[in-house]
């Protein structure tokens, strides 16, 4: 069986608010077998963004996870993002998971690695997956060049990296939380 690809996930915060936005590609070999896959999510009541980059079946699992680590830690991004990689790092089973996950809140955006990386960007704008250096290429000039909000910045940069990575397509899904980075 071939390689499932395909995925650019981007994070933006600024003027108060913190937009992640996901494509909807998802790629068997060199054929698409999904146009509208839903990469992105809200969890906690709207506080937190999500979004995954590699296997589905695995970022399902990340998900589920991440959820409970966030309850364990009493809502902490942070402490429930270390958590969550150093389980993903030192779990036999989860060492095999093939994903990437960008968690944000209202004051922090993470990148979650399986191996064992929380990362906070330097700038408020990170991106993950096949057209993420794309993505977030566009979305640091656009922050710096324009005035347009951080879901407009998104949704651009989003589009600029589906005209580049084959990988990439067109159906951009937006989710948002206020209160974030300027």
């Amino acid at each position: 069986m071939s390689d499932m690809r395909g995925t650019t996930i981007c994070c933006v915060s600024r003027n108060g608010q913190t937009a992640i936005a996901g494509d909807g590609q998802v790629t068997l070999g060199d054929t698409v077998i999904k146009h509208g896959a839903r990469k992105v999510r809200t969890i906690r009541d709207g506080a937190i963004v999500t979004g995954f980059a590699g296997s589905t079946a695995d970022a399902m699992n990340l998900f589920e996870r991440f959820e409970a680590k966030l309850d364990e830690h009493g809502g902490s991004l942070t402490r429930a993002a270390v958590a969550l990689a150093k389980d993903w790092r030192t779990d036999r089973y989860l060492r095999k998971l093939e994903a990437m996950m960008i968690v944000a809140d209202a004051e922090r955006m993470l990148m979650i690695s399986g191996n064992g990386d929380v990362l906070e960007p330097d700038g408020a704008v990170t991106a993950i997956g096949s057209g993420g250096a794309y993505a977030r290429a566009a979305a640091i000039a656009l922050s710096q060049h324009t005035k347009m909000s951080a879901e407009e910045v998104v949704r651009e940069a989003m589009n600029i990296a589906a005209n580049i990575c084959i990988y990439t397509n067109t159906e951009i899904r937006v989710e948002t939380v206020s209160g974030g980075q300027s």
